[in-house]
């Protein structure tokens, strides 16, 4: 009987003893001085977050992974950790909000700490050590007892006041070491916006990036950290996938500065099911390219609501595919997109698709944040009735549809309550909803189907063989 092999994966989840204590400066810090090294390093994000990632892919020059135990599951998950680690030197780890912080406030569970453990990870904790001494020993000692099999093995302590504080900090904790700590600077400091950081691809990134990794060198203990890293056990290699023949049908995905929310699973599972991804530009594109579905994305539309406003060819060209019964999937910022208008901040209306009716208005407070449960209320390009997957919502927008039913029953799990969501007819599909397929891999499989479905009817019949002689 054979044994599934194991493979050797250094790697360091870096947590928080909350969200705003520095993981992501401090992250994109070490990866890039590990990088100095001459190290190969692949970056995961814990938790649904878009944001951050664009930051992991430019420090460390790789596709960077979202892990979510709730969203994913543990096996899909550790599938996608060790898949895509096996190929670096070294994997770290951003943790989301605080170490034990997840979709329970009673239970592990999506928390950064279970993520630890699912991978048997070793942590390093980021604190704000500001106006702190001896009190850093409780934090360090809080963390390490609060659960067991929690492998703390390190603290860095953010927003010191000066090298000497980083010395009494690193004398005051003895069971947990101190590596170091960073003081704030808000010359280097990462911009945000109503829905996070900016995205790395819209600022000037590099300089940041190696003024980062400058702060870690100076004053973290790289060599310590990267030990710890090494210190790590095997884990079971990843089962080899069989990607089809040739592909199926191909799907155009939207990849500009208005659509580029993407979990990269979603993708990868298109794609083992037999798509073909081509990306476009909503914004600056004129055409579609030759496709038999679409995939609209979150991100920034309300930013970019006027340009797309104006591509009047891009927008006749999405409903000559409409027209066609091709599909067109759209999450979050994509809905907003297929509505009637969005409204700005400005109050100003911007003429969007209109292929579902209704208007996307930007509201000043967040109107919904955090994970939910989706059942499929009547047949869709998802799937059949009754097809269920998990997903998040994080968005600062209102929308009013006259449009009746609405084809999703959503579950919020915090607070269990139910609505109805979803909307679309035919081969339409719009939603709130940033879905993550893991939760459920035939999902992606009905949605290629549906585009492979439209090919066919598309494509002329062949031409009945000739019985001349």
């Amino acid at each position: 009987m054979s044994s599934t092999p194991a493979i050797a994966i250094p790697r360091l989840l870096i947590g928080g003893v909350s969200s705003g204590v520095g993981k992501t400066t401090f992250t994109i810090g070490l990866c890039r001085a590990l990088r100095r090294r001459g190290l190969n390093v692949a970056l995961f994000k814990c938790g649904p977050d878009y944001l951050d990632p664009t930051y992991h892919r430019l420090a460390s020059g790789r596709t960077a992974h979202n892990l979510d135990s709730w969203l994913m599951g543990r096996d899909a998950l550790l599938d996608t950790f060790t898949r895509n680690a096996s190929t670096a030197d070294v994997a770290l780890i951003e943790g989301v909000m605080g170490l034990y912080d997840g979709a329970s406030p009673t239970e592990m569970t999506g928390s950064s700490a279970e993520i630890a453990q699912i991978l048997d990870a070793p942590i390093a904790l980021v604190c704000d050590a500001s106006g702190m001494a001896r009190s850093v020993a409780a934090i360090a000692h809080g963390f390490a007892t609060f659960e067991p099999d929690v492998a703390l093995r390190a603290l860095i302590c953010n927003h010191i006041g000066s090298p000497g504080h980083l010395d009494l900090l690193r004398r005051a904790s003895t069971r947990i070491p101190v590596l170091g700590g960073l003081l704030a600077d808000a010359r280097v400091a990462l911009p945000e916006r109503h829905l996070g950081l900016h995205t790395a691809d819209e600022l000037d990134t590099e300089p940041l990036l190696e003024a980062w990794a400058d702060r870690v060198e100076q004053s973290c203990d790289v060599a310590a950290l990267l030990d710890i890293a090494r210190s790590a056990a095997p884990l079971p290699a990843a089962a080899p996938i069989a990607l089809p023949l040739a592909p199926r049908c191909r799907i155009a995905i939207a990849q500009d500065a208005a659509f580029h929310f993407y979990y990269d699973a979603n993708l990868r599972l298109l794609e083992r099911a037999g798509a073909e991804l081509i990306a476009f530009s909503p914004v600056s594109d004129s055409q579609l390219p030759e496709c038999d579905g679409v995939y609209l994305g979150g991100g920034y539309p309300e930013l970019h609501a006027a340009k797309l406003a104006a591509n009047s060819s891009m927008r006749r060209a999405l409903h000559e595919h409409s027209s066609a019964g091709k599909p067109i999937y759209a999450e979050c910022g994509g809905l907003m997109y297929l509505a009637d208008a969005i409204v700005t901040l400005d109050g100003a209306r911007h003429s969007m698709l209109g292929l579902i009716p209704g208007t996307a208005t930007m509201q000043r407070k967040l109107q919904a944040l955090g994970y939910v449960e989706i059942e499929t209320r009547e047949p869709t390009p998802l799937g059949p009735a009754g097809t269920q997957f998990r997903g998040h919502q994080f968005r600062y927008s209102s929308f009013e549809t006259t449009l009746e039913p609405q084809r999703y029953t959503l579950r919020t799990k915090r607070s269990g309550q139910l609505q109805h969501e979803g909307y679309g007819s035919a081969a339409i599909l719009g939603s709130y909803v940033h879905a993550h397929w893991a939760s459920n891999p035939a999902v992606p499989e009905a949605f290629v189907e549906a585009c492979a479905t439209s090919l066919r009817r598309a494509r002329p019949p062949s031409p009945a063989p000739s019985t001349r002689r």
